[in-house]
């Protein structure tokens, strides 16, 4: 306790040694000191005090350099994407086509039995060009085969269109 009025001694000493001025509260303009205050500072761009958060301005084509990077990126995966699909659309519709055509021709071919869905049927051309389809494999003919030759291995699907399981090169 009295180190504090040591200490408050002290201050006032050095008040009167060196003549610090009075302050004339009369004299003080509140209104111009007012224009320097903002009303809310919380709406500043910039800090407004020692302890304030440090505010620097962002370089506006770096952030729209970034920006227009990034979009660039994210649609060039989406065409890759696209195109990936395109490419198995693509693929299908082949696979399609394919089934179409060989369906064509198994359903011009002589054909001495229904077929059943989901079974698999052999393929051949005859002698005279027409062909074929046959239960039996080439395999299962041996050296006996009464075709000029196996064209494919097929398999009767729901749709009634034939999936070609093996193809034999002409």
């Amino acid at each position: 306790m009295q180190r504090i009025h040591i200490h408050n001694f002290q201050i006032l000493q050095r008040m009167k040694n060196e003549k610090i001025r009075e302050i004339d509260v009369d004299k003080i303009d509140l209104d111009k000191l007012g224009e320097k205050v903002s009303k809310m500072p919380g709406l500043l761009e910039y800090a407004h005090t020692v302890g304030s958060v440090t505010i620097k301005p962002e370089d506006r084509g770096k952030i729209k350099g970034r920006a227009v990077a990034a979009m660039h990126d994210q649609t060039d995966r989406q065409m890759k994407q696209i195109l990936q699909q395109m490419q198995t659309l693509a693929d299908q519709a082949r696979s399609l086509k394919a089934r179409v055509l060989i369906s064509e021709r198994i359903y011009q071919a002589q054909i001495n039995f229904e077929p059943i869905i989901g079974k698999t049927y052999h393929l051949y051309e005859r002698y005279d060009g027409s062909d074929t389809l046959s239960l039996v494999s080439p395999e299962e003919w041996g050296t006996s085969m009464p075709f000029q030759k196996h064209l494919a291995t097929v398999k009767l699907l729901s749709d009634h269109t034939w999936e070609i399981i093996k193809e034999n090169d002409p």
